[in-house]
């Protein structure tokens, strides 16, 4: 083979060569590309508190189906946590009462003060075969956790109540910071539940989780 012929077939194997890296390089940078907007449209959900820990065993299969269908749409950030570590409460708060809300998590009630309130009465409800079922084994003096950013409530179980619908006194304003959590009852009751089950607690201290930057 001539001297000129085989620097030719040199140039086109090594411009073979280098247009085949540069396709491999597209390829696993496109994989790569990939499985970060995987990752960082799951983040969200996987950073949420109480996501992973989730304990499902006590609910309905309709309530964890649709716990799952609701986790696959990104929502807005949550307004609190809430915890109740006696019974293994543990689920972000978001703002609302809609379908998609309390399926994937417990709902801030409109019209009461919003969590990290320092006044009045924080209402939130739950799906009794839900995130609230463990509510079925709560008591007088339990412990309710309510972190926000920058800081934590504590709040001390003092009564709870079975009402009907219609008594929406449970929700007004009280003198001193309380928290209400409501759900249906009774909790295993099939069908519409046709009463509904009243938490009411009394803040007892708060506690900040970071520096002021002021």
């Amino acid at each position: 083979m001539a001297e000129g012929t085989f620097r030719k077939v040199l140039r086109v194997i090594e411009r073979s060569a280098l247009a085949l890296g540069m396709a491999a390089a597209l390829i696993v940078a496109a994989a790569i590309g990939s499985r970060w907007v995987a990752q960082g449209e799951a983040r969200p959900l996987a950073s949420e508190p109480g996501v992973a820990q989730t304990d499902v065993r006590d609910w309905t299969p309709r309530r964890v189906q649709a716990w799952r269908e609701a986790l696959k749409k990104m929502g807005p950030p949550p307004l609190a946590t809430l915890r109740i570590r006696r019974i293994g409460v543990d689920v972000v708060v978001f703002d609302g009462t809609d379908d998609w809300t309390l399926n994937r998590a417990v709902g801030h009630i409109a019209d009461t003060p919003l969590p990290g309130s320092s006044t009045g009465n924080i209402g939130m409800a739950g799906h009794r075969d839900g995130f609230f079922r463990p509510l079925k084994d709560i008591a007088i003096g339990d412990l309710i956790e309510l972190t926000t950013e920058g800081r934590v409530d504590r709040y001390r179980v003092e009564k709870t109540w079975i009402v009907t619908p219609e008594d929406v006194w449970v929700l007004d304003p009280t003198d001193t910071p309380s928290l209400t959590l409501v759900t249906c009852y009774p909790f295993y009751f099939i069908g519409s539940a046709p009463k509904r089950f009243i938490v009411r607690a009394a803040r007892e201290d708060v506690t900040a989780t970071r520096l002021s930057t002021q």
